[in-house]
């Protein structure tokens, strides 16, 4: 006789066993018929799940986070099902849920054209409304092969071979079509009432290049039509920002095959990265890191004994010089340890912070690269802080209000949180990981900042707190993050004296905020459409005369505000000055500076904003002076009159 225990304290005794849905129903008929899944003990279910003995009870609607999921799970189901009906001779892969989706891969005879799509997606539309109930069975695994080699599903077969033998096997039915799946889903298609198929990509199966390529469609699912709506205006607005768009138009950089995943830098572009290495420089200064450079090529033995060799060799860059092995740097942590080493170092020395904007290189798959987002060679804005374990706490506080100053100037005001704790692989005692967690925790809860946890999610050495951005139309993009690390210090026999004497084994903070320089600058290219605020602008303004009777005048005016700092250009062509306007405003410059006989005459320039905004005619060095002020304020004042 279960007792069921209500997420509002309430309790439902049943005689027998009792099924999610058969619950909901006894709670009311509105929350049977609302009903998607339901979490029993935690654990997510289909509404079919019988419970068996006491437990803890919600029932799942559209209302719960937890419904996003199962919906798209089951509408990945739902388009497998709309492939085979459509197409017969498929064979259905894997289907999983992804970020803002799903995908499900096929292997089919020819490519699936965009007039394809568009059919499956009418045929999904049409099994929806038909409401088919979706029930789960269990079989046995040999039986299970055998099952889905009857229907020619010999992907489906190959996957369930791989399961042990003496694991059930759970299978999904709607209508007429049947899947493997470990579920939940939802009680019937009738659920699925918003969703749309986005394109369809290349995937190797089960991602090995040397196995046959297959096809991927892409799709969103969402509660309702308003969220879908929603979605596709924000994918929408975000290929209007696409950074290699606007890069291409404002001349910033350019990627070609011959350097796969590497980026050229124009000099527009490279202005916008100096910016970056410049404004993190001087920050690094003032707050006690030492700047360093560490090489790029480094022996093979140095990443064995730092353990990367033996986990990552797979992504390292690998060249032989007089028979020894080297890898091409991807990451820098080792190297850093290599300069703590040199000399010896006190506990009066610690905490030791060292800096680098250290150039990396990895193999990345070229089907994942993607601009400045995912690329091979990048540069992170990278640092190690070498501690005891009881600096621990006040060295992440310290970062953390520099981080929240850095994403605050660049223009970033929301920030989400998370504290990767201890996976069941990992070293060090529960002691230490008590503590090293304890520390970050601490020193969230310093700032009074909210977070969550991600359990089991930390690195083997050691947990870290993971930072976040929200961008102006609604994308998450995580950069900084903060890692403690028990491990490598020792590995690579990093020491120092004790107050007692003894040597001891540091304890090393990996920290970073940009995350890599590349794709900071792309966040941010999409961030503002291009449209930088003044300080990153890579021309600050374009100086513009209308006749040729100004353009000594212009020309002096350019160099004094270039005297002053500023990043200012010319136009002295022989063209009607709307024609300059129009050409400059589609380069997102913040000011055009423009110049008559009038304004030659009284030492003047007219400004015009880059919103279209006349703000009037102002003197050269009152103009210089705002633009300073502008500059030096990130952006969070603009010029006025």
């Amino acid at each position: 006789m279960p007792i069921i225990t209500l997420p509002d304290g309430s309790q439902r005794s049943f005689p027998s066993a009792v099924t999610v849905a058969e619950l909901a129903a006894n709670i009311g008929a509105g929350l049977a018929k609302a009903a998607i899944a339901g979490r029993v003990n935690g654990q997510l279910v289909d509404t079919s799940h019988q419970i068996t003995a006491d437990a803890q009870v919600a029932i799942v609607t559209e209302r719960d986070p937890d419904a996003l999921e199962v919906i798209r799970h089951s509408t990945a189901h739902l388009l497998a099902q709309a492939v085979k009906q459509l197409f017969p001779e498929a064979q259905v892969t894997i289907g999983p849920v992804i970020e803002d989706g799903f995908y499900y891969d096929f292997s089919y005879q020819r490519s699936f054209t965009p007039d394809d799509l568009s059919a499956i997606e009418q045929r999904m539309t049409e099994l929806a409304k038909a409401d088919h109930a979706v029930s789960r069975r269990l079989m046995v695994r040999d039986e299970a092969v055998d099952f889905f080699k009857s229907m020619g599903e010999n992907y489906k077969a190959e996957i369930i071979a791989s399961i042990p033998s003496n694991e059930p096997i759970s299978l999904y039915g709607q209508g007429d079509w049947v899947d493997l799946c470990r579920g939940p889903h939802v009680p019937s298609t009738g659920k699925l009432k918003a969703f749309k198929l986005m394109k369809v990509a290349g995937a190797y199966w089960r991602g090995d290049s040397n196995n046959e390529m297959l096809q991927r469609i892409y799709g969103t699912a969402w509660i309702d039509e308003k969220s879908l709506k929603a979605y596709l205006t924000r994918i929408e607005e975000a290929e209007k920002r696409d950074h290699r768009k606007i890069a291409k138009t404002l001349d910033l950089f350019h990627m070609q095959e011959e350097a796969p995943g590497m980026v050229f830098w124009h000099e527009r572009g490279w202005r916008i990265y100096q910016a970056l290495v410049q404004y993190m420089s001087e920050l690094w200064r003032n707050h006690g890191y030492r700047e360093i450079r560490t090489p790029q090529l480094v022996d093979r033995s140095l990443w064995e004994k730092s353990g990367h060799w033996q986990n990552f060799h797979a992504d390292m860059f690998v060249t032989e010089s007089e028979k020894k092995l080297f890898a091409v740097k991807p990451m820098n942590c080792p190297c850093h340890i290599q300069v703590f080493n040199q000399g010896i170092k006190s506990y009066r020395d610690l905490p030791y912070r060292l800096a680098e904007f250290g150039s990396c290189h990895r193999n990345e798959a070229s089907g994942a690269l993607h601009g400045l987002m995912r690329v091979r060679s990048f540069v992170q804005d990278d640092a190690h802080i070498f501690c005891t374990e009881d600096q621990i706490q006040s060295e992440a506080i310290a970062f953390i209000d520099l981080l929240h100053k850095v994403y605050e100037d660049f223009g970033f005001k929301e920030v989400i949180y998370k504290l990767a704790t201890r996976p069941k692989e990992r070293i060090g005692s529960d002691e230490v990981w008590d503590r090293a967690e304890g520390a970050l925790s601490e020193a969230l809860n310093a700032r009074n900042l909210p977070w969550s946890e991600k359990p089991g999610e930390g690195a083997f050495y050691g947990p870290k707190i993971e930072f976040t951005l929200k961008d102006s139309i609604g994308r998450f993009w995580q950069c900084g993050t903060i890692q403690v690390d028990f491990s490598m210090p020792g590995r690579l026999g990093a020491e120092y004296v004790a107050n007692d004497n003894s040597k001891q084994v540091p304890v090393m903070l990996h920290r970073a905020i940009f995350g890599s320089l590349e794709r900071f600058i792309g966040i941010l290219i999409e961030e503002h459409s291009g449209s930088f605020p003044l300080w990153l602008a890579p021309v600050q303004a374009v100086l513009i005369n209308i006749t040729d009777a100004q353009a000594e005048y212009v020309t002096k005016a350019a160099e004094f505000l270039k005297n002053q700092g500023l990043r200012v250009e010319l136009d002295l062509r022989n063209e009607k000055v709307g024609f300059k306007i129009r050409d400059h405003s589609l380069q997102r410059i913040p000011y055009l500076l423009v110049a008559g006989d009038r304004e030659a005459s009284a030492n003047t320039l007219a400004v015009r904003a880059r919103n279209g905004q006349d703000l009037g005619t102002i003197s050269l060095e009152d103009l210089a002076k705002k633009l300073a002020a502008e500059v030096a304020s990130y952006g969070q004042t603009v010029l006025t009159v």
